[in-house]
């Protein structure tokens, strides 16, 4: 037997999803590890792998999606860093972009830079945008500049110069003179090698965290080998990128700065599998609720929506150019994925000014909820959800995991409820309201911020909490349909399963289209082709089954940013004209008198590696009990039942579905059933 294994770390917890050669599915939650997540992973599997009697050297492949270096960031834990640049550009990391997501805020300061300014240091070197010399590379400058880190303890450095896209000679020298003054230890990033695009202040702000969080991941990539292989796996480690694609770890380690939303990609692929699958309708909203965080993103047409501009660091990340500059932008290929500080983890606080809010700050997992008994004390939004009774006031995760429910009543009661002055269920309906208030811009973002009607699509809520509050979010958004798909709180876990290697190439050219002929962007293509092939065979994937995708990167003479647009007939006027609708669709309006530039063409490869999903094996059994749940302002009975004896016909609501890795909530006002693949389908009446 050959066996693949998906797994993905949360905030709170870890999820193990193990799949063999007939396509049966096996998951675990465990907890996870914060002070080293490669042991909780080794622990985690090898429980699992024990349980099932596999020997470990029949596991073939493992694939990978973290939150270590979205982490590394938040916490402001990343390698010491040093920058190299072009001389005279050594704040454009100060300078920034003029925009900033809080208008009115007086006292609002940006994060700082990465890396601070006596560590940013200057080379004389200059190359024209046509990627001609105009200022010669000063090596003895770049040897000065090595020798000065060195005695600096500087773990990591950017090179980042002016026009660098369209010549990478300086920076390449560059590297080589640095690499001998510092040596192999050192991690060195070329801007013009991860991202290879014009706009000086991107590429730089995306090298420098490229930098930042690269020798963490070299770390947890060693780290996490290495546990592995003590328990006797020695399988290839492949990560999950923010494209929603995967890739060798060795190249994950090199671009570091691609697995900012690993974890969140892998569920968003996940539900267009799901879509794509089964035959539904293919325009759904995604929402994934785990233990910190809430995240949300738009699939039309079986397509998840994409970006290759996403910004790291800013509290809330509304995926909206309209909303920019709270932190640290990132020009890679991204799911367009919204990200908002809200998770069955994070903490309700009462400020001074009586202000009651949900988040961003977590407890994570440890100490955790007070719910879970670990030394928490203080309330949460799970804590809320055991008040309610939404969630299973003994044990949680199969018995896995011990519930405190006194203790999450009486956190919630002395630091919230009784300083207000109400009653402890009205302020845990209070907290939910707000709870679920916030959520609603995550799910806002993806939809309406894109001139999308939420009311249009179908949620898919998964992750530990989603099928929690999914009915409660749907409400207040007028959306009528919710599905939970099987092993929904594992499901970013089998989404890793469901996967393929992905990667993106990018060729600048910043032409008039009207000056492109179809033989020009026939050679470009070729060119992109054969580069792509170069990259699949050198870190041995097969090119023979890839499938070829371009697109190109088009805005309105005069514009800032573009819009990519699929290119699925080879003609530069259906490029064209397919900008134009978009630009309509996302912004109101369109105006075909004005010239088109085509600023970037793009190809993204695809190598089909999914495996074959056919059933889920039964989780470990747990007891279920009717208990007394606040849907209202008074408590009333309700049934607890396991998803299999929902049956294929509506059943109306109030019930709870308590399964082994989720809890799916079922309010009065919603009536749920199952589909013929075992999701559930719930319908919400609006009022």
């Amino acid at each position: 037997m050959a066996y693949h294994v998906g797994i993905d770390i949360g905030g709170t917890f870890t999820d193990i999803a193990l799949v063999d050669a007939a396509g049966t599915v096996s998951i675990r939650k465990v907890a996870s590890t914060p002070d080293d997540y490669s042991r909780g992973i080794a622990d985690g599997l090898a429980t699992l792998i024990g349980e099932l009697g596999i020997v470990p050297a029949e596991i073939s492949a493992i694939v990978h999606a973290t939150t270590v270096a979205t982490n590394t960031i938040l916490e402001f834990k990343g390698a010491r860093t040093g920058l190299v640049t072009t001389r005279g550009f050594r704040d454009v990391l100060e300078l920034r972009r003029l925009r900033i997501p809080v208008l009115y805020d007086l006292q609002y300061d940006k994060p700082p830079p990465l890396v601070p300014r006596q560590r940013r240091l200057e080379i004389s070197e200059r190359m024209r945008p046509d990627g001609t010399v105009r200022v010669p590379l000063d090596e003895a400058e770049v040897r000065n500049a090595g020798q000065r880190f060195r005695a600096a303890g500087i773990e990591s450095v950017a090179i980042s110069y002016l026009h660098a896209y369209a010549n990478p000679e300086h920076e390449i020298r560059t590297e080589a003179i640095l690499r001998e003054e510092l040596g192999d230890s050192v991690y060195i990033t070329r801007g013009s090698e991860i991202l290879p695009e014009i706009r000086e202040y991107e590429r730089t702000s995306t090298a420098v965290v490229n930098a930042y969080v690269g020798p963490v991941i070299r770390s947890y990539a060693d780290a996490l080998a290495g546990r592995l292989a003590a328990i006797g796996v020695t399988a290839p480690i492949e990560m999950m990128h923010s494209g929603g694609g995967i890739m060798r770890l060795a190249a994950s380690v090199k671009r570091a700065a691609s697995l900012v939303e690993s974890g969140p990609a892998a569920g968003v692929i996940a539900c267009a599998r799901l879509v794509r699958g089964e035959g539904r309708g293919a325009n759904i909203i995604s929402f994934d609720m785990g233990g910190t965080t809430a995240k949300a993103a738009l699939i039309e047409n079986g397509e998840a929506a994409r970006t290759d501009e996403y910004e790291v660091g800013a509290g809330i990340n509304l995926s909206s150019r309209l909303v920019k500059g709270g932190g640290y932008p990132i020009k890679m290929p991204f799911i367009d994925v919204s990200e908002i500080g809200a998770g069955g983890g994070s903490l309700v606080v009462l400020d001074r000014q009586g202000r009651v809010t949900v988040g961003p700050e977590s407890a994570g997992a440890m100490p955790g909820p007070v719910a879970y008994g670990r030394g928490g004390t203080r309330a949460t939004l799970t804590d809320v959800f055991v008040t309610l009774g939404y969630i299973n006031d003994t044990t949680l995760a199969g018995g896995s995991i011990a519930v405190d429910a006194e203790g999450a009543r009486n956190a919630l009661r002395t630091q919230i409820a009784e300083p207000l002055g109400q009653d402890l269920l009205t302020t845990a309906r209070g907290v939910l309201t707000l709870a679920v208030s916030t959520m609603t811009r995550a799910v806002k973002a993806v939809s309406t911020y894109r001139g999308r009607d939420p009311r249009d699509f179908s949620l898919v809520a998964f992750g530990g909490n989603g099928p929690v509050v999914a009915a409660d979010i749907a409400a207040a958004l007028g959306i009528r349909h919710i599905i939970v798909p099987v092993a929904a709180g594992v499901f970013s876990g089998s989404g890793l399963l469901r996967s393929d290697v992905e990667q993106e190439f990018v060729q600048p050219l910043l032409a008039d289209t009207v000056a492109i002929s179809p033989a020009m962007l026939a050679d470009l293509k070729a060119e992109l082709s054969i580069r792509a092939r170069a990259a699949l065979a050198a870190d041995g994937y097969d090119a023979a089954s890839a499938e070829f995708r371009y697109s190109a990167d088009l805005r309105y003479f005069g514009q800032a940013y573009e819009l990519n647009i699929a290119d699925r007939t080879g003609e530069v006027a259906d490029l064209v004209e397919g900008f134009h609708t978009e630009h309509e669709r996302t912004y109101g309006h369109r105006s075909s008198a004005d010239p088109v530039q085509l600023v970037n063409l793009r190809l993204t490869v695809r190598v089909p590696v999914a495996s074959e999903i056919v059933r889920y094996a039964p989780a470990p059994a747990f007891e279920r009990r009717d208990r007394l749940v606040a849907f209202g302002a008074t408590p009333v009975m309700t049934p607890v039942i396991g998803r299999e004896a929902l049956g294929l016909s509506l059943r109306p609501g109030p019930f709870i579905i308590e399964d082994y890795d989720c809890t799916c909530v079922i309010p009065p006002n919603a009536s749920a059933r199952l589909d013929a693949a075992g999701n559930i389908e719930i319908e919400v009446s609006q009022p």
